[in-house]
């Protein structure tokens, strides 16, 4: 029946119930296990997960390496959860904020060997869901009986490959928007199929696309395009970004709702509290258990090429950028450096991005 959620669609489900603090089921190759978020599990949903079984805090080896827990694993550490903590030793684990007023943490003791695919599936989840990237897993025997008798989602993993393929979008709809830089302004809406967030692209003048144009891939960033943060220079470039493609009568600017590198903007504040501790941008973000950078570039280039553009001359400072625009068909004629907006208050973090993440500036 065509009424059945396909996994795609439980995934996005999935991704919902994480945030309201409701465990699901996830399934890979016959193995299941009940997952909750550990930023969001009640003491009362903590306590039912007990009754499965032995409890275990999925974390990044990112995390781990901050709470000086070995991970046994490239992708995932699983702390064994003893039956006498409650929600905070939870919550304190997988939140840096009081890692420097509680540095002892342990010992903590970590599960090596056996099967780790449901617990980096969970985390990989609540990176989707814009959650901290740990999760409470217990494996249980029958996945599809747990999820029936509880009305939980479950979602079999079983067939998706470590690397996914970027999630189809299609534009929703275009329409004319007059701006500042430009009468000839037109804003046009991308949908992913899996549910996420809308994605932009402002397309100024009328481009021909038979010749590079002038682009840039831009990251939401509420504080700084919104707010005029000084704490980084995103509002700055976009705002020249669009200029320069004013003056020059055509261009297209793409938004990616990819706010904080990706990690969404509660776990982007988490990380300005970690500089506020004495961390640079790379360091907060490696404690709270992110990675330098969770953005998916390629979705860049699928609009660009549904725009009906093969190669544009890019705005950005960012090398990684130009070469994930190649590698996904989209020539890049001339990188177009794009510095502006330093100031007293973001020279660090500026510092940080050309000496750790390879900027141009």
């Amino acid at each position: 029946m065509t009424l059945i959620p396909t996994q795609t669609e439980l995934t996005a489900r999935a991704r919902a119930d994480l945030r309201m603090g409701l465990p699901v089921v996830i399934e890979i190759d016959g193995v299941a296990g009940l997952v909750a978020a550990a930023e969001t599990v009640t003491r009362a949903r903590l306590g039912d997960l007990r009754g499965f079984g032995p409890l275990r805090l999925a974390i990044t080896p990112r995390r781990a390496e901050t709470l000086k827990a070995r991970a046994y694993s490239d992708h995932v550490a699983r702390v064994v959860v003893p039956d006498d903590v409650d929600v905070d030793w939870i919550v304190g684990l997988a939140d840096p904020k009081d890692d420097l007023m509680k540095p002892m943490k342990g010992p903590l003791m970590t599960e090596r060997g056996g099967d780790e695919s449901v617990a980096r599936a969970a985390i990989a989840l609540a990176k989707s869901a814009m959650l901290l990237p740990a999760a409470l897993v217990v494996i249980v025997e029958d996945g599809a009986a747990v999820a029936a008798q509880h009305g939980l989602t479950r979602v079999d993993l079983t067939d998706r490959p470590d690397d996914p393929p970027l999630t189809a979008l299609r534009e929703i709809v275009s329409a004319r928007v007059p701006l500042e830089v430009s009468d000839a302004g037109r804003l046009h809406i991308f949908r992913p199929e899996d549910g996420g967030e809308e994605h932009y692209a402002v397309e100024i003048g009328r481009p021909d696309r038979s010749e590079p144009v002038l682009a840039r891939l831009h990251s939401a960033c509420f504080t700084g395009d919104l707010l005029g943060s000084l704490k980084c220079d995103c509002g700055p470039q976009l705002r020249a970004a669009l200029a320069a493609m004013g003056e020059n009568g055509t261009g297209v600017l793409l938004y990616l709702n990819q706010e904080g590198r990706g990690i969404g903007l509660a776990n982007k504040m988490r990380a300005y509290s970690l500089q506020d501790q004495g961390f640079d941008t790379v360091e907060a973000n490696h404690r709270l258990g992110f990675e330098d950078d969770e953005r998916d570039f390629r979705i860049g280039s699928e609009i660009l090429a549904q725009m009906g553009f093969s190669a544009v001359r890019l705005m950005t400072n960012n090398p990684a950028k130009v070469a994930m625009m190649e590698a996904n068909g989209i020539r890049v004629a001339e990188r177009v450096p794009l510095q502006v907006g330093r100031g007293a208050h973001n020279t660090d973090y500026l510092d940080t991005k050309a000496a750790k993440s390879g900027h141009l500036l």
